[in-house]
């Protein structure tokens, strides 16, 4: 009589020991054969070894009815059954990997007074960056790598998908899929994703709806997400946190921004300024770069003593920023300033993010005239650190930007979206005049500047400190389980 086949919802859910195990041979013969320890490559490898190597052992010690320490401790009496799959970018720079990093650290600070459900984890969605792994905090790391050991079993897991509906199962890139085996494994799957345009794509509407609940991080989401035809009731607003305690300007030195950037634009060495602007962004038109050098350059000359710091990296594209920014200031063709203009820096180079606060120490003032965000992470980084911020009112920013704590730029008009994968949506265009008057003001006015950037870091530690946001996310994945408990 042929047996039913096995409950692969009862099983510890790890992937297959071919996977890692082809992963390590991969590096170790690349080691001996091709002697590339300096590569991008053996970086990449090496960082995929350091970070399944615990799961591969915990693979194994469990098959051979032989649990380790970090199995037995989380799978005793006193710890609960119920787990958290958090599926992201671990491995990754970007946006959807440091609001990952920011709700696991809240939420594992959280659990420890209320331990209500176990928390793995699982790198998907994007590259593995070894810079960005070795920028990170040590005590980050083995968190992530104790929580990458983690074993849970399907029927008591649900699965948070974090990252561009593109990476959902089936992916429509190379990925680890999200969930792993599809959507009847698991007690309940959560989609956390957002977009930074008036809508959602037919495609990924579909992605949205096979999932169990929709996580976006603000009300702007929540309605545009709704007008797509993303069912109603799956949508739920789940802000970002931002850690106020590790950005909190009391704290750190300002870094020596003139050490790690290269002048493009104005001339003369100066070992300081009489105002700082600070932006972080992607080199891509979305961020509005263009916007921020029409408006600094026409409003600002060399006798301004004002510097612009612009903290950038590639988005499929050259990373010639100096270049691209005379060529740019070339195509204006407009006069220049009899003394000069105002000085202009890039930072192209890596920032740890151990060092991000004294980044933002360095600087009087945080500018993105953006023409749409998911939610703007380094505006609420700055805010954190109490800078004074200007940003676009639109998308992302309208959930924590008002004219009491920063500076909202107004819209010009709605644009469209010319290529790409939004192509047709609709995106914010600010205004360049309104930018000007902003910054002039920002300068002119230190004390204005002064309660505004206070007034943002309390509303940040009010209302998004980890401690915060935790409470939430746990209360919403707690009420989740009790729903399918009682089913």
């Amino acid at each position: 009589m042929d047996q039913p086949p096995p409950d692969r919802s009862k099983r510890p859910w790890k992937f297959s020991t071919f996977v890692y195990s082809s992963s390590i041979l991969f590096l170790l013969l690349s080691i001996l054969l091709l002697g590339f320890t300096s590569t991008d490559l053996y970086k990449t490898q090496s960082l995929r070894f350091t970070f399944t190597a615990n799961r591969i052992y915990s693979y194994l010690q469990f098959h051979a009815g032989k649990p380790n320490s970090i199995s037995e401790t989380l799978n005793s009496a006193s710890s609960s059954s119920h787990c958290v799959l958090w599926m992201a970018p671990f491995l990754s720079s970007g946006g959807y990997s440091s609001e990952a990093w920011s709700y696991i650290l809240s939420l594992h600070h959280h659990l420890r007074n209320h331990p209500r459900f176990r928390i793995t984890i699982e790198h998907h969605g994007d590259l593995e960056s070894p810079e960005f792994w070795d920028g990170l905090a040590t005590e980050t790391k083995e968190l992530a790598i104790e929580m990458h050991s983690t074993q849970c079993r399907p029927n008591e897991t649900i699965v948070v998908c974090h990252s561009e509906p593109g990476a959902w199962y089936p992916p429509l890139f190379e990925t680890l899929p999200c969930p792993p085996t599809g959507y009847e494994d698991f007690l309940s799957v959560i989609g956390r994703t957002m977009f930074e345009t008036d809508r959602v794509n037919p495609e990924h509407v579909n992605r949205c709806n096979r999932m169990d609940h929709v996580w976006v991080p603000t009300e702007f989401h929540v309605s545009s997400f709704v007008q797509s035809g993303i069912d109603s009731s799956k949508v739920v607003k789940i802000v970002q946190p931002v850690d106020v305690a590790f950005f909190d300007p009391e704290k750190y030195e300002p870094l020596d921004l003139i050490a790690i950037a290269d002048l493009v634009l104005g001339s003369g060495v100066k070992n300081s300024f009489g105002f700082v602007f600070l932006s972080v962004f992607k080199w891509e038109q979305r961020k509005g770069w263009d916007v921020l050098l029409k408006a600094y350059l026409r409003e600002f000359s060399g006798k301004d003593n004002v510097a612009l710091f612009l903290l950038t990296n590639s988005y499929h594209s050259e990373s010639d920023f100096g270049n691209k920014i005379v060529d740019f200031v070339e195509e204006l063709d407009e006069e220049e300033p009899e003394d000069d203009y105002p000085l202009v820096y890039v930072i192209d180079k890596h920032i740890a993010q151990v060092d991000l606060p004294r980044l933002y120490k360095a600087a009087d003032a945080f500018v993105l005239p953006t023409r749409g965000e998911g939610w703007g992470r380094p505006i609420v980084e700055a805010m954190a650190m109490s800078l004074p911020v200007i940003a676009t009112n639109w998308s992302g920013p309208t959930e924590y930007l008002t004219e009491e704590n920063g500076y909202p730029l107004g819209v010009e008009e709605m644009s469209e979206v010319k290529e790409g994968p939004f192509e047709g949506h609709l995106w914010a265009e600010p205004s360049v005049d309104k930018l000007r008057v902003l910054m002039r003001r920002v300068v002119s006015e230190p004390e204005e500047a002064r309660v505004k950037g206070k007034r943002g870091r309390d509303d940040m530690v009010k209302s998004f400190a980890p401690e915060v946001v935790a409470k939430v996310v746990a209360d919403q994945i707690e009420r989740i389980f009790d729903e399918k408990v009682r089913r």
